[in-house]
């Protein structure tokens, strides 16, 4: 078990980006999407022109990479090998971005230019190369701006962007750096990761349900929804078509994610049978209700005082059972939150709903946390994982369900 772990932290440490950020307003937002990376488990090694020193201290990125953030062509300090950073930072990264890619970096990537540590990386790089725009709507389209842009499509650099809307200098129109989410997801799609799902599609289900008991209470729980969507980014950084049945949460929906708004469980369930026709993966994340209130009122109740309050509860439908009756050939994929005998309790669950795999949780641990600590369950036994970020964790998820979909059909799924 040691081995395991100890070659899953290798392997995270293994995948490493090359951040370069220069001169544009938007430079704040490269912070995020270095957050967003070192999230994930990659290594982020950030480059920053004298410019993007201008807009964002390089020790915000040096404290939220905890690497050395490069400046200058002759950093003395720490230095990558035999001092020649300018070639060394790019060797063995997954990829190279810049994000924000201003105009006049642009202008002298197209030309080979090699007069700073960044635009010397991009030509020693042996890695895929993004850029991600941002600059005023005119600079953008104007033609030499346009020609650059041609110039590096044609040399292999994959171009992100840009957005259109409202613009630092308050016009409007195309210019504004994509979100970080979105270049984290286009780079993930981009550069190399497996696309271990590829033609398949998935259903997921997130985030808790909202049981009414009158217009304005209800019964719900504290499930962030966190872990469903990243699970649904994961599926779609592995190259499925995905579909995500959420309940009420505030989260933005995964970058190339159909989403699907509910409330109650009889509306997620609705949902999700209406999808499941056209899915083969189907994988159960949400903190559905088990009970509703029997007779919802329409009219707010009204407390009377020192007077109790009697609620009559139903249980409401089992989506995972349901579904395995209505799609039997659906590989179909639990989630178990309990608080004792985790691995006791959801092999019970997993028998009892004719689940081929089932992950097993502590709720205490995981409700509204940034990370997880789970255990696989099939009919191989428990197979623990260690605590990682969900983020991270998600990719570790999508990667052993892809594995039993090589396998032979579970004997719990009949």
């Amino acid at each position: 078990m040691a081995e395991k772990m100890a070659d899953k932290t290798a392997a995270a440490e293994s995948r490493r980006i090359v951040l370069g950020i220069t001169g544009s307003v938007a430079a704040y937002k490269a912070a995020e999407l270095a957050r967003l990376w070192v999230k994930a488990g990659f290594t982020v090694d950030v480059v920053m022109t004298d410019a993007a020193c201008r807009f964002i201290a390089p020790l915000t990125l040096q404290a939220l990479t905890r690497r050395p953030v490069w400046t200058q062509m002759w950093q003395n300090e720490q230095p990558v090998g035999d001092g020649m950073q300018h070639i060394a930072l790019s060797r063995g990264a997954q990829a190279m971005v810049i994000a924000p890619a201003t105009a006049d970096f642009l202008a002298r990537a197209a030309q080979g230019r090699a007069d700073d540590v960044l635009s010397a990386l991009c030509l020693a790089r042996e890695c895929p190369m993004f850029v991600a725009p941002a600059m005023n709507r005119q600079m953008w389209t104007h033609p030499a701006t346009q020609r650059n842009i041609a110039r590096l499509r044609a040399d292999g650099v994959t171009v992100l962007g840009p957005d259109a809307g409202e613009l630092a200098c308050g016009e409007i129109g195309e210019g504004r750096m994509l979100s970080p989410e979105a270049i984290a997801a286009a780079v993930a799609s981009e550069s190399g990761e497996e696309k271990l799902l590829a033609g398949h599609r998935v259903l997921l289900t997130a985030g808790p349900t909202f049981e009414a008991i009158d217009p304005v209470r209800g019964l719900t729980n504290r499930s962030s929804g966190k872990m469903g969507f990243a699970l649904a980014q994961a599926a779609a950084q592995a190259g499925a078509e995905v579909t995500l049945v959420a309940g009420p949460v505030a989260l933005p929906t995964p970058t190339g994610v159909t989403r699907i708004d509910v409330v109650s469980a009889q509306e997620m369930a609705d949902a999700v049978f209406a999808q499941a026709k056209r899915a083969d993966i189907f994988i159960g994340v949400a903190a559905v209700a088990d009970y509703a209130p029997a007779a919802p009122v329409t009219q707010k109740l009204k407390k009377e005082t020192n007077e109790t309050l009697t609620l009559t509860l139903r249980p409401t439908v089992d989506i995972l059972a349901e579904l395995a009756q209505r799609a039997p050939c659906v590989f179909r994929v639990g989630f178990a939150a309990e608080s004792q005998d985790i691995v006791a309790l959801g092999e019970a669950k997993r028998q009892r709903k004719q689940l081929p795999l089932l992950i097993a949780n502590r709720a205490q641990d995981a409700i509204n946390a940034d990370d997880n600590e789970v255990v696989l369950l099939d009919d191989d036994g428990a197979h623990p994982l260690p605590r990682m970020e969900k983020t991270l964790l998600a990719r570790e998820l999508i990667k052993e369900v892809a594995k039993r979909l090589k396998t032979k059909p579970s004997k719990a799924n009949g």
